[in-house]
């Protein structure tokens, strides 16, 4: 039957029936972990997103499966989180059974994708199974003095009535409801995520990841050496700020802290209260990142007060200024304009004193701000130093007069992971008025998310409006106590789930140790750049967390990481609703088969950068499926007979194996563009062949079985159909890849291209060992060449062999 959705139906279901892509424990030894990123089942439906990751990289599963790898390639649903429960406040209906009805729909139609996927080790997040070793690995943490709780300046969204992480906040609003972001002071719990800043810098190019993400990521990690200097200040307050530039404390003309600091009121005078309010109220309503913003305008106050420069006395006013963040280094900067940009700009437009300390190296002024390294000028007995020389002498006079030393900070801050709403994981830990901060027992896991709870934000987090969760007894005293309310960020469910996948049904343990040192690290990771600096930063920290602790023999979690780019709409525009054009999957499948709608997203788009829907592209695949139907169906109406071997079939044998070592190198590196690309030049091979009569059947059987075993990665419900037609022993998946015969592709006869002066003039088609001599001379016969031979004189001829040809004339 002609290739239709019905196609899929039928192969799907004999995959199921026959557990075609089931995974072995049994047989590690040449395993291979293929993982995407997994969806968030907030809505009821897979978009075309979904279908661009998970439909094209699956084809890179099937590859390795039939190169012989024992292949794991899971699927899940990071089911907690914000998305999930606004999608079910929006249509009334619980959290729980929303979550759950989706994701029915969603595994039904990811089935219908016709992945390699082994359904039996599926996992959900929002799972009791599951989240109660989310739990266990939180007391893990707590016991090694990474999970705490504090006071801390937050994002709130008034609207979502929770917490923002700052990659979601934009332009002061909330990323999901546009609502304008406040600052506020809360009760968190943060895991130190600092503590392993090295760590997480020392084996990162050591990744096969994409150079751009290790870059983003060492630079939200931050890592700095400098000095921590120590200041006195007018108003009795000690302070400290970090610097990389010791060497231009002698042009330190005002110092900066952050609206948040704790120290802002005693540092504020009387005169100036009304100011530094008004500015810190103002400020709250932005978010970090905008506040770092380099297109943003910088703003400040002056407090009234006044520091002590530690290298030479000088009074110098601190300011309140919104480039200045608590949680970022200290909180408070020394500001010397002259040599760092920013600082001249805020100095700049408050009138503030520029004072010149460094030259360059030859002892000259150079325009301000010089921000570069040079040679030190009105700097005392430092005046004169070069920049590497001065640092480590002015600390050490720091350091003498207890004023400062060298150390070494990060950016990298401490990930917050409390959350005031109902659907995520329970934190398990009790408060105990006596006792204080108490773990809940392992043997009471998992703390239960209620039901019936009132889940609709109000400001506090909902779980502490259910007194039937929130009433406790103390497990070291007995007495009364309250859980606690907050739930985890959804990114502590997706930092360690591909640790649960290969032993997901394993209800005594997270994972088991041993099976588990042997399925990872993850072989190949597939998922958006978005994720650069949460996603993919937590479960580094959380493997190398569970590295110490003795539980995982590795460190790194994903050995290699591809990016997916974005299909966009028609339009060159990000697909959105509100601009009409969003492309729904379903009724293209209907239209054409998931294979048709599989091979344009593969050839339409360079995987990594995607670009926009085509409708003639998907109807150009449809065609191109068609060719290959009415070839298979030509080639079974040839009758046997001819069995010779002529120059025709070695033409297309070379063309054979050229495709297969082609195809084989580029699935490799995902440029699937350009190895459907060789497999249409295949089929065109195998069209003139046929036309061209005189067939050898046999010969041709065998061109056809490598076309389709060829085909099934990127089309694998139709390449089992092909395989069918061609008599062949269910199924294609069970057969190897093809390898390229190398012998085929040294050819009898070569095509070389031919130029004068480098410029493309003709071909010819000569004897691969045909001697340099009678290759220039076939090339000096062409009537295109010597139309611009004649009448000048050959200086040389280039042979580059089976290749080129390039006569210089002068």
């Amino acid at each position: 039957m002609a290739y239709s959705v019905e196609t899929d139906e039928k192969w799907q279901k004999k995959w199921a029936d026959t557990h075609l892509y089931r995974f072995d424990k049994t047989k590690l030894d040449k395993k291979l972990y293929a993982l995407d990123m997994f969806s968030y089942p907030s809505g009821a439906n897979l978009h075309l997103g979904h279908w661009y990751q998970y439909g094209v990289s699956d084809s890179w599963a099937r590859f390795k499966l039939m190169q012989g790898y024992n292949v794991l390639h899971p699927q899940g649903f990071d089911a907690f989180g914000l998305p999930a429960e606004n999608y079910a406040i929006k249509t009334g209906i619980h959290p729980k059974d929303s979550t759950y009805n989706n994701i029915a729909t969603m595994t039904e139609q990811l089935k219908k994708m016709g992945t390699c996927v082994d359904w039996d080790y599926a996992l959900n997040t929002c799972d009791e199974s599951y989240y109660k070793w989310t739990q266990w690995l939180f007391l893990k943490l707590y016991e090694k003095g990474l999970a705490y709780r504090k006071n801390a300046p937050v994002n709130w969204c008034p609207s979502c009535q929770t917490v923002l992480a700052n990659e979601q906040v934009k332009d002061g609003r909330c990323d999901r409801c546009d609502s304008v972001v406040e600052r506020k002071k809360m009760n968190q719990w943060f895991f130190k995520i600092t503590a392993y800043g090295d760590k997480l810098l020392e084996k990162i190019d050591d990744l096969d990841w994409p150079e751009k993400t290790k870059k983003i990521q060492k630079n939200w990690i931050g890592k700095s050496a400098g000095a921590l200097v120590s200041f006195d200040t007018s108003a009795g307050v000690a302070l400290q700020a970090f610097t990389t530039r010791a060497d231009t404390l002698y042009g330190l003309s005002y110092c900066v802290i952050a609206p948040e600091h704790e120290s802002v009121g005693r540092l504020t005078t009387p005169e100036q209260k009304a100011a530094v309010d008004a500015y810190v109220a103002q400020t709250a309503k932005l978010a970090e990142l905008d506040r770092l913003s380099d297109e943003r305008e910088r703003t400040g106050v002056f407090t009234g007060s006044y520091a002590v420069n530690p290298v030479d006395g000088r009074r110098v006013p601190i300011w309140v200024a919104d480039y200045v963040i608590a949680t970022y280094g200290t909180g408070f900067v020394m500001a010397v304009p002259a040599h760092d940009a920013r600082d001249f700009d805020f100095a700049t437009k408050y009138d503030l004193p520029v004072v010149r300390v460094i030259q360059d190296r030859d002892g000259k002024d150079q325009p301000l701000p010089f921000c570069d390294h040079g040679r030190l000028a009105d700097s005392a007995e430092f005046t004169g130093l070069t920049t590497e020389e001065a640092i480590p002498a002015i600390v050490a006079k720091l350091a003498k007069a207890g004023k400062g030393d060298l150390t070494t900070m990060f950016r990298l801050r401490d990930w917050l992971i409390s959350r005031q709403r109902y659907w995520g994981a329970p934190i398990p830990i009790i408060h105990c008025p006596k006792c204080g901060e108490v773990m809940v027992p392992e043997s009471d896991l998992p703390v239960k998310l209620p039901y019936d709870v009132e889940f609709k934000p109000t400001g506090e987090s909902p779980l502490a409006r259910c007194e039937a969760f929130m009433a406790v007894k103390c497990p070291k005293c007995g007495g009364p106590a309250r859980s606690d309310p907050d739930t985890m960020d959804t990114f502590v469910d997706s930092s360690w789930y591909f640790l649960r996948y290969p032993d997901n049904r394993n209800d005594q343990a997270a994972f088991d140790s041993a099976l588990i040192n042997r399925v990872l690290p993850v072989d190949k990771y597939v998922g958006g750049q978005e994720h650069a600096t949460m996603h993919l930063l937590y479960a580094r920290f959380f493997t190398k967390v569970l590295c110490d602790l003795g539980y995982v023999a590795f460190d790194e979690p994903f050995k290699s990481l591809v990016h997916q780019g974005m299909v966009l709409g028609a339009d060159g525009q990000k697909m959105s609703k509100s601009k009409g054009n969003t492309i729904i999957a379903d009724p293209y499948i209907q239209k054409y088969g998931s294979d048709v709608l599989r091979l344009y997203l593969e050839f339409g788009f360079s995987y990594t950068d995607g670009g926009p829907w085509s409708e003639k592209g998907i109807e150009s695949m449809d065609k191109f499926v068609r060719r290959i139907e009415a070839l298979f169906d030509k080639a079974a109406a040839i009758a046997d007979g001819n069995t010779a071997v002529g120059a025709a079939e070695k033409e297309l044998d070379y063309i054979r194996n050229h495709t297969i070592k082609s195809v084989a190198r580029d699935i490799e590196v995902f440029q699937f563009n350009t190895a459907l690309a060789r497999m249409m030049e295949y089929l065109n091979a195998l069209a003139k062949y046929v036309a061209d009569g005189a067939v050898n059947k046999a010969f041709l059987t065998e061109c056809l079985k490598t076309y389709a075993l060829l085909l099934a990665p990127f089309a694998p419900h139709f390449a089992e159909e092909l395989w069918e037609k061609l008599g062949q022993a269910y199924s294609v998946f069970n057969h190897p890849y093809p390898v390229a015969d190398e012998r085929a592709l040294q050819r009898d006869i070569v095509n070389m291209v031919v130029q004068v002066n480098g410029k493309l003039r003709g071909q010819i088609s000569v004897a691969a060992d045909a001697a340099q001599e009678a290759v220039v001379d076939a090339a000096l016969a062409l009537d295109t060449v010597r139309k611009f031979t004649d009448g000048h004189k050959v200086v040389k001829t280039i042979v580059i062999p089976k290749k080129l040809v390039n006569i210089v004339v002068a």
